[in-house]
């Protein structure tokens, strides 16, 4: 089953290719035969379509894209073929990898992609789902599994953050739309930093703050599960460094090999049918001791860490899905 497939991720020369997880997922396509191209996100053109009679039809969505052959080599990972200006509707999968942070030229792509995504194998296959991607920025499809999360606020008012650290002492305060750990603070409850930082927030941003209760638990990993359309199938722990709150790979985080326990099982069991139900094919969801904290949509890792440890083949997994679903 050769399939035509358009990567919208970040320019492919910047990546790391022992970690990313877009790279693991063109690898795998190019050895199951599929035509790979890659293009940014500020290639889309929208615009209307016409008819063989010049008349306007529905509107379509291009991209300035290149052919692209991958390989595991350093400095050389990738070939471009000529640049051509491609209409997105006649691929049969578009995968959505860009990074966040989740802002308005994030959710305008959303919009973009869902001219031509189809989930019911009628025409393009966007994974994972704009819509559903649009609708459930990660921080915030959690707040809809309130008792599998620790004490959570999401709030613009200073006061009520002053009263949740009276309440929890020490605690996270988080970017709502932000990745990789930036801008993530762990304010102690003695720590007098918090109005500082809450006043330099607040004057540059327009955005509420995501605030959580301090999991100690995270002194032994931020544990990273992969589900598939819905199922868990596998997981890595991320330990924070030395003298560091965050447990991302992107500032120091040392990942290891680890399982899954009932607990983390029964949260998977708890948001495994809303994922598939919406169509978020490809999810890693963070795990604090017994507790969810983040669920990811829009470019989730961990793909190549977990093959390292497990010797679990993810991204074929993945592609295994998208196929299964094409085919239905």
């Amino acid at each position: 089953m050769a399939l035509r497939v358009a990567v919208q991720m970040d320019p492919i020369e910047t990546i790391n290719i022992d970690g990313d997880s877009s790279f693991a997922l063109m690898v795998a396509a190019q050895a199951r035969g599929h035509e790979v191209w890659h293009y940014e996100v500020r290639h889309l053109v929208l615009r209307e379509g016409q008819s063989k009679g010049g008349a306007a039809r529905d509107a379509r969505l291009f991209a300035r894209a290149r052919p692209v052959t991958v390989q595991r080599v350093k400095g050389a990972h990738w070939t471009f073929g000529p640049e051509q200006i491609v209409d997105l509707g006649t691929m049969d999968v578009i995968l959505m990898r860009q990074d966040p942070p989740f802002d308005m030229a994030y959710i305008t792509a959303t919009h973009l992609l869902e001219h031509i995504h189809r989930d019911d194998g009628t025409g393009t296959l966007v994974v994972n789902n704009p819509v559903s991607v649009r609708n459930a920025p990660e921080k915030l499809l959690v707040t809809h599994f309130p008792d599998l999360m620790p004490p959570t606020m999401v709030t613009w008012d200073v006061e009520a953050i002053r009263g949740f650290r009276a309440t929890h002492k020490d605690i996270v305060v988080k970017p709502l739309f932000g990745n990789g750990g930036a801008g993530v603070f762990l304010i102690r409850q003695d720590d007098p930093n918090l109005n500082s930082l809450l006043e330099m927030h607040f004057a540059h941003s327009r955005e509420p703050l995501m605030i959580q209760r301090y999991e100690p638990a995270v002194r032994q990993g931020d544990k990273r599960i992969i589900l598939i359309d819905g199922e868990p199938v596998g997981a890595i722990n991320r330990v924070p460094a030395a003298g560091e709150a965050r447990s991302n790979m992107h500032v120091g985080g040392r990942p290891e090999k680890i399982g899954l326990t009932p607990r983390d099982i029964e949260i998977c069991a708890r948001i495994g049918p809303t994922l598939k139900a919406q169509g978020l094919i490809f999810v890693g969801i963070d795990v604090i001791g017994d507790y969810l904290t983040e669920i990811n949509v829009t470019s989730p890792t961990g793909l190549q860490e977990i093959a390292r440890f497990d010797g679990t083949d993810l991204a074929a997994g993945i592609w295994d899905c998208i196929e299964g679903k094409l085919r239905r």
